[in-house]
């Protein structure tokens, strides 16, 4: 019989660890067929396994006596606390004994784990964030979405690929169209790494369609919308937050002449359309010779249990194999060396 795929998840990581990322845990031992090695202090993760009274055979516990809080520099923490969760999750993976890791702690602490322990594939030098964030447009996703805040043209050009890639495997969409995000449709607009970027693309192969601007994104004008990380961030919290507003303006404006029923029906489905990103629990980082899963800090139970669930579709699909062919195809094309 095949083994389960076995999923390491960094239980001290994330605004509510490690409660919620235990309960999620659990969830995802109960209702997917996947192996979960808990990754933390054991008393603190036997103490939380006391409670639900748990005793499962695909759920185990790793020791890791440290933990990296977001307000430490990735590197740093990563030569001074050996022993963190995160750091032994991704050691698991480089080792065999985890097929993915999953972690809603730092994100810096989790791609300068899976750089140091994991690698980047070849050809990549920065892994990426990627994602859908609007639910207006449910087959658009973004990257970067915050790993990398600047950029060369060859890394924006490594982003379309992840993106097509992504795209594919996860939207189900045999060709993806590729965009560039800019000041402007015209070939011209933008700044010259956009530029350059440009005329990259333009050779590539992929299905590129030009630029974008930014009223375009919820119009699902593209399938993948490439940018770096520091405009890809920004995106997606005033995305969110936007949402936040309006829903507050909604219970203010209406509280008088709407049912709280009803609006807070219409705030439930407005929360999701601006807040995809944190629903879907989480996304693979793309552009490393593995599957990491970054989950929102914010993740409860049900996200962490999504994401854990996303690490194991990942593996299943073989994503990195994927994304590894396409790579050496573009470079092909374009006549790139490494």
């Amino acid at each position: 019989m095949p083994r389960n795929i076995r999923i390491a998840v960094d239980a001290m990581g994330g605004d509510y660890a490690p409660e919620e990322v235990v309960k999620g845990a659990l969830m995802a031992v109960n209702e997917q067929q996947v192996e979960v090695l808990l990754v933390g202090p054991p008393p603190i993760l036997n103490q939380e396994l006391t409670k639900h009274n748990y005793n499962h055979p695909n759920l185990r516990c790793i020791e890791a006596n440290q933990i990296i809080s977001d307000n430490e520099h990735p590197a740093l923490a990563l030569r001074n606390k050996p022993d963190a969760s995160v750091v032994v999750a991704a050691k698991l993976v480089k080792k065999g004994e985890a097929d993915a890791m999953v972690s809603a702690g730092s994100t810096g602490a989790l791609t300068a784990s899976a750089l140091q322990y994991i690698g980047p594939l070849e050809g990549i030098y920065r892994p990426v964030i990627a994602g859908g964030f609007v639910g207006f447009a449910p087959h658009t996703l973004i990257l970067d979405m915050g790993a990398n805040v600047d950029c060369k043209p060859s890394q924006l050009l490594n982003f379309a690929i992840l993106g097509h890639v992504y795209a594919r495997k996860y939207y189900d969409i045999p060709n993806p169209t590729i965009a560039l995000l800019s000041v402007g449709a015209e070939k011209g607009k933008g700044n010259e790494v956009v530029q350059q970027s440009y005329e990259l693309l333009e050779r590539s192969g992929l299905n590129f369609i030009g630029n974008v601007e930014g009223n375009d994104i919820p119009l699902g004008s593209a399938n993948v919308i490439v940018c770096d990380g520091f405009v890809g961030n920004i995106l997606v919290k005033f995305c969110e937050s936007l949402g936040a507003a309006i829903i507050n303006w909604l219970h203010q404006t209406l509280k008088n002449e709407v049912s709280p029923e009803r609006i807070e029906q219409v705030a439930s489905e407005l929360r999701d359309l601006t807040n995809k990103a944190e629903l879907a629990g989480g996304g693979p980082l793309l552009g490393i010779e593995g599957v990491a899963v970054i989950s929102h800090g914010r993740s409860r139970a049900p996200e962490i249990a999504r994401a854990i669930n996303e690490a194991k579709r990942a593996v299943e699909i073989d994503f990195v194999g994927e994304v590894r062919s396409e790579l050496a195809r573009v470079r092909q094309t374009l006549h790139l060396s490494d």
